[in-house]
């Protein structure tokens, strides 16, 4: 795979600036270039994945923060195919750890051997079975548009509705969700859980190998040759194009912000911004996987998101002889935290996680939008003639959502500039 080259200084005039190079940005750029116009992506940093990227720390591949993908995801699937990812699949389930043990909750279909645990009673009800059943059912087997417009309300009142014990909700959904919505109050849209947990029941968590970078940088190897444009932050937009942060003009028939929310809204005054939800997560090195299983592993006192050991699930995230153990917690990072999250580890692990080393950390300030009900799918891109705005923050906050709205603002553009 060929990298991204950034080209220094003024090209060809474009039809379209692309102004960021994440997955909303690169997506969007790839959909215009396949329809025969000339694209310029602008990217202030100095590659491309924009909260999508990987550093390499003596040895380990570090992800800026705790994320996952889902080769099944539509848009992944259509723009990419699995091998360039060389996905690394998660258990198809969540380890709990209760406070007196772990109890492994997985999809009863890929894992027929967990019907057993699943029955027993230590965690969940028959009514909870019948319950999994029929969100299963529902979720995943039943078409996505009945889900995108069934009646909206919180995450929470929609699984008492669907017959769940609340025992169970405590016990399972609200510490597993917090982690994908970043929320520990089951406040998401109730659309926005069964979109996610019917794209789980349909495919499965996956490590890319090589860190999540891969998708992103992936995705600008198929533009053409000098489309991305490193090291080049926009001051503004202008009245035919942007102006540079060195003053220099870029012109274009349409410009496309496909920036973070908060940045977007320097550039789009009057921008409808979202809240966005802030983790860190800490990275500790041991000699060897205190867990020996590819599971994500939750805490029913919520004291962590979640914690896994990458290395488990990704072998090349870490040397060999060593394991890299990866925990999330809501918030910015502090010495408190540092310390109440080694006592959780300790406890959830089995072991003394005050011994192993403190890698780095990784405080990403809008990890994802708030998506509280009302919450709109999708949105128009369109925010004045030739201006347009794409993001997770339009649209639901993952991978998927990120690609399918970039795609949209292209298509907008696309109907825009043929005059139709």
């Amino acid at each position: 795979m060929r990298e991204v080259v950034a080209v220094v200084g003024a090209g060809a005039d474009a039809d379209v600036v692309v102004v960021g190079a994440g997955v909303a940005g690169l997506a969007c750029a790839h959909d215009l270039a396949a329809a025969g116009l000339g694209v310029t992506v602008l990217e202030a940093g100095d590659a491309v994945g924009g909260r999508m990227r990987t550093d390499r720390l003596d040895g380990f591949t570090v992800d800026r923060g705790f994320q996952v993908v889902n080769p099944a995801y539509p848009q992944l699937r259509r723009r990419l195919p699995a091998r360039f990812l060389a996905p690394r699949a998660f258990l198809p389930g969540v380890l709990v750890h209760t406070g007196e043990r772990r109890v492994l909750l997985a999809d009863p279909r890929r894992r027929p051997d967990t019907v057993a645990s699943l029955l027993s009673g230590r965690l969940v009800r028959p009514r909870d079975v019948a319950a999994l059943a029929v969100l299963g059912a529902r979720d995943g087997l039943g078409p996505a548009r009945a889900l995108k417009h069934a009646p909206e309300r919180t995450t929470r009142t929609a699984l008492a509705e669907a017959g769940f014990s609340e025992e169970f909700v405590e016990g399972f959904f609200r510490p597993f969700v917090s982690g994908v919505f970043l929320e520990d109050a089951l406040e998401t849209s109730s659309r926005v859980f069964h979109l996610v947990w019917r794209s789980m029941l349909r495919g499965s968590l996956c490590l890319p190998a090589f860190g999540v970078q891969s998708v992103p940088r992936a995705l600008a190897a198929a533009l053409p040759e000098g489309t991305v444009r490193l090291g080049t932050p926009v001051d503004r937009i202008a009245e035919g194009g942007v102006i540079t942060a060195d003053g220099a003009e870029v012109p274009a028939r349409a410009v496309v912000v496909a920036t973070s929310a908060d940045a977007a809204a320097k550039l789009v005054p009057g921008l409808d911004v979202p809240a966005h939800r802030m983790v860190t997560t800490y990275y500790h090195v041991a000699p060897r996987s205190p867990l020996g299983r590819p599971v994500l592993l939750v805490d029913t006192r919520r004291r962590v998101l979640n914690t896994c050991v990458l290395s488990d699930v990704a072998p090349e995230y870490a040397p060999r002889g060593s394991a890299l153990i990866a925990t999330s917690v809501l918030g910015g990072d502090d010495p408190s935290v540092r310390t109440s999250v080694a006592t959780a580890l300790s406890e959830m692990y089995g072991t003394d996680a005050t011994a192993w080393d403190l890698l780095t950390v990784r405080t990403v300030q809008g990890a994802l939008p708030a998506m509280p009900p009302p919450w709109p799918l999708t949105r128009t891109c369109r925010t004045a003639p030739g201006r347009y705005v794409c993001g997770d923050y339009r649209g639901t906050g993952s991978v998927q959502g990120a690609l399918a709205s970039g795609a949209r603002a292209a298509g907008e553009v696309l109907r825009d500039l043929d005059g139709r």
